[in-house]
């Protein structure tokens, strides 16, 4: 059973960097494809990032591309997020997801994960 855990989330200012992490907590999701999206209020789930079960392929979302890094930890099964010269339109709920596989330009999109955490709150003030 996969159950992934964020952490890492906070306050900071633009130009500063954090990094998030998803742990799986089921130790099930080793050969998963993993991806990041983010939430701010009033808006729909937005694309951040995506990981290939073996790190063989990365995808980013425009607007974070340059400024953000997905990447898979060899400690706990766990995908992290690097994300660096964060800006306040960062501002949002992060949450990990994975699935064990999806067709082409489907890391993406939302709906090709069928599982997911509970969240993290990224907050960036001016």
């Amino acid at each position: 059973q996969v159950q992934l855990v964020e952490s890492g989330g906070g306050l900071v200012q633009a130009g500063e960097s954090l990094r998030l992490s998803c742990v799986d907590r089921g130790r099930t999701s080793e050969s998963f494809q993993m991806a990041w999206f983010r939430q701010a209020p009033g808006k729909e789930r937005e694309f951040v990032a995506a990981i290939t079960w073996n790190s063989s392929s990365r995808y980013y979302g425009d607007s974070v591309t340059g400024r953000f890094t997905i990447s898979r930890e060899s400690a706990e099964n766990s995908v992290a997020l690097y994300m660096n010269n964060l800006k306040p339109e960062d501002t949002a709920v992060y949450y990990c997801a994975a699935a064990q596989a999806y067709a082409a330009g489907g890391a993406y999109v939302s709906s090709t994960y069928p599982y997911w955490g509970q969240g993290a709150q990224v907050t960036v003030s001016s």
